[in-house]
C-alpha cells in the first residue's frame, strides 16, 4: 500500500543475543503465544495516526523474537489480525494489510537468514491473490528454520477453526475417509490450522486486557494466562522476561489433583 509503514528487520547479532535457556529448562515455556495489544491507544495517547501504532508494534514484534530467541523458547505465536479486525476502519485495515505486504516482500530473506520459520495460520484468502503467494513465497522460503518457529495468526477466529475442522471431518466421515469412531482429541486437532504445532504453554496479552478475544480456543485448553498493563507497542526483552518468571510461578496440573 502507498505510504504504509516501513519496517527494517537487522540481522540478530548472535554474539548479543545468546541463547541462556531451554524449553522446559527453570520454568521456561516452550511455546509462548501473544495477543497484541495496544497499538491504536499507543498512537492515540501520543496524538499520532493509528498506522503509526502498528508500525511500532511491528518494531516490537522485532524485539520480541530477539527476545525468544535469548529465553531458549522454541515456537512463538503471534495473534496480528483477527478476523473480527476486517470490520475496523478501512484506512486501518489498508494500512495493516499494507504492513503485512512489505514485511513478506522485503524481510523475509533475513528469517531465511536467521533460521527462523515462518508459519501463517487463519483464512489467509481474504487477502486476495497477490498476498497469499506472497504468504505462499515466505513460508516455503523460511521451510528449513530451526531456531525459532514463528506462527502468525492473520484473518484468524478460533471457532470458525473449530467449525471449519468440523465441516473437514464431517465431509471426510461422508466420503468414507474417516471412522467418526476412532476420532479422539489428538484425531482431531489434525483438523486444525495448528497441526504439527504444541500447544501454547503460556498466552500473555498487553494493554491490560483480560479476555482470549478468540484465539487459539482449541489449543488454550491448559495453557497459562498472563495479563500485562504494557501496550505492545512498547513491549520487549524485560516484559516477557517478567511473563516467563510469572509462568515458573505456577504448579500446571493439566486437571489432575496433587497434595
Amino acid at each position: 500500500m502507498s505510504g504504509a509503514p516501513q519496517l527494517s528487520l537487522a540481522p540478530l547479532d548472535a554474539a548479543a543475543a545468546p541463547v541462556t535457556r531451554r524449553p522446559g529448562q527453570s520454568g521456561v515455556p516452550a511455546h509462548v503465544a501473544i495477543i497484541m495489544d495496544g497499538n491504536r491507544r499507543w498512537a492515540q495517547a501520543r496524538g499520532l495516526p493509528v498506522p503509526l501504532g502498528h508500525k511500532a508494534g511491528a518494531e516490537a514484534v522485532r524485539r520480541t523474537i530477539e527476545a525468544c530467541i535469548r529465553e531458549g523458547i522454541g515456537w512463538l505465536t503471534l495473534y496480528a489480525f483477527s478476523s473480527e479486525n476486517w470490520l475496523r476502519p478501512a484506512e486501518e485495515v489498508r494500512a495493516l494489510t499494507g504492513l503485512l505486504r512489505l514485511y513478506l516482500r522485503a524481510e523475509v530473506a533475513t528469517l531465511a537468514k536467521e533460521g527462523i520459520r515462518l508459519r501463517v495460520i487463519g483464512d489467509r484468502s481474504r487477502f486476495g491473490e497477490e498476498t497469499v503467494r506472497e504468504i505462499a513465497r515466505a513460508e516455503a522460503q523460511t521451510a528449513h528454520g530451526t531456531k525459532l518457529n514463528l506462527t502468525v495468526a492473520l484473518s484468524y477466529g478460533g471457532r470458525a477453526e473449530i467449525v471449519s475442522a468440523a465441516r473437514a471431518i464431517a465431509e471426510a466421515a461422508r466420503d468414507g475417509r474417516l471412522d467418526p469412531a476412532g476420532l479422539d482429541e489428538a484425531g482431531f486437532g489434525r483438523w486444525l490450522f495448528t497441526d504439527g504445532m504444541p500447544d501454547p504453554d503460556l498466552i500473555i496479552r498487553t494493554s491490560g486486557e483480560q479476555r482470549l478475544s478468540n484465539f487459539l480456543l482449541w489449543q488454550a485448553a491448559y495453557a497459562e494466562f498472563v495479563f500485562q498493563e504494557v501496550l505492545w507497542p512498547d513491549y520487549g526483552a524485560e516484559a516477557l522476561a517478567d511473563a516467563i518468571r510469572e509462568f515458573g510461578r505456577r504448579e500446571r496440573r493439566y486437571g489432575a489433583r496433587t497434595g
